[in-house]
């Protein structure tokens, strides 16, 4: 919450994201992890038909960076779990598309909801066309630029889906020192950045397990947990308006060799 450095370690906030949904699609949730505190249940499994429980462990650090008690943004949200990914974080296109379709038919209209896809890949016209109808459905959505090319360096976000869908937020990834992240992918269609490096977050190995990652996959709920908060004073906000009241508060042009159209920092003044 504060917009420049050095930082203290601390989280200062009022709003919560008490009343807003946040949809995560991606391996599932551990839905009994302390961290959640009964806020978390299962919504859809794209993979096997059964509850949306979490065999990987990337959705499970997901929804804690988004809303868990310790380590969340918005620490009162509703999580829902939308498993698209496997045991081993791998996941089709097919699925993908048919965990955002869930989530729009799901969402009840003017409900305030967001989602999370900490996921990518090569581009799909039908993986976009799904996100773009979620949004016009009323979901606002935070999608990962991505973690770069096999050598680990970024790359142009405009040539994955769905980073390159205008209508979502698309988050590249910063150190602590406010540096982009080697691997964070780059370019105009990057909306801003937030921290992807060593985050400590929920883990699915046990009801109090934590990990600490790195990757545009950690920035990106670090937006989605500031759009809930949002929502929850905004509950009529349509996605469009969440992404500019986003990049409003952002901190302008600080992250340093962006190689990006935005070099700005995700912000909470709430």
């Amino acid at each position: 919450d504060q917009a420049s450095l050095p930082l203290d370690g601390h989280y200062h906030y009022t709003a919560t994201g008490d009343g807003v949904t946040a949809y995560v699609i991606d391996t599932g949730i551990r839905l009994s992890h302390h961290e959640f505190g009964g806020r978390a249940v299962s919504g859809f499994d794209a993979v096997d038909g059964g509850e949306a429980g979490d065999c990987n462990g990337h959705g499970t650090h997901v929804a804690g960076t988004i809303g868990g008690s310790t380590y969340g943004v918005a620490k009162r949200v509703r999580l829902v779990a939308v498993r698209v990914l496997d045991c081993s974080g791998q996941g089709s296109t097919a699925a993908v598309i048919a965990g955002i379709e869930w989530v729009a038919t799901n969402h009840r209209p003017g409900e305030p909801a967001v989602a999370n896809l900490s996921l990518g890949g090569t581009t799909s016209t039908a993986l976009d066309a799904a996100v773009r109808k979620a949004i016009a459905d009323g979901v606002s959505f935070a999608v990962a630029a991505g973690n770069g090319d096999t050598r680990g360096n970024g790359v142009d976000a405009c040539h994955s889906s769905p980073a390159r869908v205008a209508d979502a937020m698309t988050v590249g990834a910063t150190d602590s020192d406010d540096h982009r992240a080697s691997f964070s992918n780059v370019g105009r269609c990057v909306d801003w950045f937030a921290p992807g490096v060593d985050i400590t977050s929920a883990w699915n190995t046990g009801d109090a397990a934590t990990k600490v990652l790195s990757g545009t996959s950690m920035a990106t709920p670090h937006t989605t947990g500031v759009a809930a908060l949002y929502l929850e004073t905004h509950a009529a906000a349509t996605p469009v308006e969440v992404r500019d009241a986003l990049h409003a508060m952002a901190v302008q042009g600080v992250v340093q060799n962006a190689r990006s159209t935005n070099a700005d920092l995700l912000h909470t003044e709430m």
